[in-house]
């Protein structure tokens, strides 16, 4: 990827409500501030602005603030529950974090150079990092990178 490629990145809705926790609020809004200037396209998805209709208003006001050239959604698609599906039969998550494994693979199907979340337990885990690679792999789908904004900004 060259230098003028705007890389795309998928952030869940962890790293908007990071703009309001004290631990996570200057890299979350650093991130923020570099899609506002262009640096990044976010991408979001069908279950990120549902988790953030039910946020705080600030926390909603967040993805209003990012101008829309700088946005794009990922369209909802069928292989997006299948690859979902095929995360928690390979246990890389449990039932209970099918939401969590709907972000990685709308984000995987949706090909984005990143994904960025602070959610440490079920998306920026080392082994549950190997095991959506492992499963993309068996599927036919790209590895991923997942980070946490910190490491991005």
């Amino acid at each position: 990827m060259n230098k003028s490629t705007i890389r795309r990145i998928y952030v869940d809705t962890s790293v908007f409500g990071g703009c309001f926790d004290e631990e996570f609020s200057e890299s979350s809004r650093a991130l923020f501030e570099l899609v506002r200037t262009g640096t990044f396209k976010l991408v979001v998805s069908e279950v990120t602005l549902r988790e953030l209709r039910d946020a705080p208003e600030s926390v909603r006001k967040v993805l209003a603030e990012i101008p829309i050239q700088h946005q794009e959604r990922v369209i909802p698609m069928n292989e997006i529950e299948l690859l979902r599906d095929a995360y928690v039969e390979a246990g890389v998550v449990t039932a209970k974090s099918r939401v969590d494994a709907w972000h990685i693979a709308a984000a995987t199907l949706a090909r984005v150079d990143l994904i960025v979340s602070w959610n440490f337990k079920h998306i920026v885990h080392f082994e549950k990092i190997e095991g959506y690679h492992e499963v993309n792999r068996m599927n036919g789908y790209p590895e991923i990178p997942i980070y946490s904004p910190r490491e991005v900004v």
